[in-house]
């Protein structure tokens, strides 16, 4: 019997050239916890650029808390600057209130502008990983840690499907004031046009949310989205698509049979850690679909909606085709739609696999600098305590030095906590980085318990 399973076993898995399926998903209703479906859920996964959700979670908790506002001044330092894309590019020195940095970062998945939020929040970037993996063991995220506030390769980047799931009901659920940041498709700064990752399904998905896209190699393309139809919202997360249309068109599956079931045990419950990450270059052995393969696994979703299309860098709609229907698909064509030039027509393959656009999103014009009236905000005690924690003295900001050339990631970064970090980041202990809302002479304040969320 044993020998006969374990031939099941090598029989099941992918052959060279083999597609493998998404690895990880889970969904989650969204008002009660309750877990409606998951695959492998517990198992650790690299969260890549889904971890500026505990990036925008600190923040928002900041402002929450007074230690910070939509009008405060975030300052672009040379160690932000020296972060690898995707990013803005901004010269050290440049300043930006805060709302337009978090659009840059949840629309953009900026990473020089995610350290520069990190450095003016915590006061230094180590000091505000600190607080990220804070939260995380408050919230029971069993399965994280936490060393950058941005998602770059790092084997001591570590989450789960259900750890993303319950961060992001979490943000859903504490700060309804800034759900707006996760329903951007894409901004504008100055005559560019940057369009979200997640731009096709906040465009295609009926009540579409957003929240948030990543991608790195060994972690191939991840999202968490969620949709509210009928006073309903559903939350959904997917780690290990192998192209994006791949991971809208399971994402969108995902939720549509979410709002047909509902969940059983909380996501609270499902604590714990099943199974290590994936073995580096992930991606390398988990080819793109074809698009006949996404057509056989998730087509004909073209029932209702309206014709939009992308105009100018943006979603418009033409005034001669609102209101009208794209027809409905015929379940026996699953032929690949191809251009007049006999290539395949990848709009026409979303529309199949994903549904058709059917709402407008114009970029946002996010623009650089400060108003004269913008605001400095002052660190709380909390705050100070875990820049205290890190070893991060509290004197006034000068400029960090530029960062030193990249240092290869090893599972010993994760265990050398945020002074290991400040090294290789170029923050040299007992600075702050400019833009920091550390300011004066250090301070040296008792902690104050971490208030507890929101119901």
């Amino acid at each position: 019997m044993l020998l006969a399973l374990a031939g099941f076993a090598v029989a099941a898995l992918p052959g060279p050239g083999a597609r493998a399926e998404v690895a990880s998903w889970i969904v989650v209703d969204m008002e009660s916890g309750g877990v409606i479906s998951q695959k492998a859920a517990r198992r650790q996964w690299y969260p890549a650029s889904i971890t500026k959700l505990m990036t925008a979670y600190v923040t928002f908790k900041a402002m929450r808390e007074g230690r910070a506002s939509a009008r405060s001044v975030v300052t672009v330092s040379a160690n932000a600057h020296a972060m690898p894309p995707s990013k803005m590019g901004f010269k050290p020195g440049t300043r930006l209130t805060l709302d337009s940095a978090l659009k840059m970062v949840i629309v953009k998945s900026a990473n020089d502008v995610a350290v520069s939020i990190a450095e003016s929040v915590g006061g230094s970037e180590p000091a505000f990983i600190e607080l990220m993996n804070a939260e995380a063991r408050r919230l029971g995220m069993s399965a994280t840690h936490f060393v950058n506030p941005h998602g770059l390769p790092d084997p001591g980047q570590i989450s789960s499907a259900r750890d993303l799931a319950l961060l992001a009901r979490t943000l859903w659920r504490e700060f309804p004031e800034h759900r707006h940041y996760f329903q951007v498709a894409g901004i504008r700064v100055g005559n560019k046009v940057l369009k979200s990752a997640n731009r096709e399904f906040l465009a295609r998905v009926p009540g579409a949310n957003g929240m948030k896209t990543g991608y790195v190699c060994n972690s191939g393309l991840n999202v968490v989205v969620s949709a509210t139809r009928g006073g309903r919202t559903v939350l959904a997360v997917v780690l290990g698509a192998a192209s994006g249309v791949e991971r809208a068109a399971k994402a969108r599956e995902l939720i549509d049979d979410g709002f047909d079931k509902r969940g059983g045990r909380s996501v609270e419950q499902l604590t714990g850690v099943s199974g290590g990450p994936p073995p580096d270059g992930y991606c390398k052995r988990n080819p793109r679909p074809t698009a006949e393969e996404l057509l056989a696994a998730y087509g004909n979703r073209k029932s209702g909606g309206s014709v939009l299309a992308f105009v100018g860098g943006g979603i418009s709609r033409p005034p001669a085709l609102q209101g009208i229907s794209q027809p409905a698909a015929d379940a026996e064509d699953d032929e690949v739609p191809q251009t007049a030039g006999g290539k395949t027509d990848w709009a026409k393959v979303m529309d199949e696999v994903i549904g058709p656009r059917q709402r407008v999103d114009e970029p946002l014009r996010v623009s650089l600098g400060v108003p004269a009236d913008a605001n400095s905000p002052k660190i709380a005690a909390g705050v100070a305590a875990a820049a205290v924690a890190v070893g991060v003295p509290i004197p006034g900001a000068p400029m960090p030095q530029s960062k030193p050339a990249l240092i290869e990631a090893s599972a010993a970064v994760s265990g050398a906590g945020g002074i290991r970090r400040s090294v290789e980041h170029g923050t040299a202990a007992g600075q702050a980085a400019p833009g920091a809302i550390f300011r004066g002479k250090p301070l040296v304040l008792v902690p104050r318990p971490l208030a507890a969320p929101r119901p």
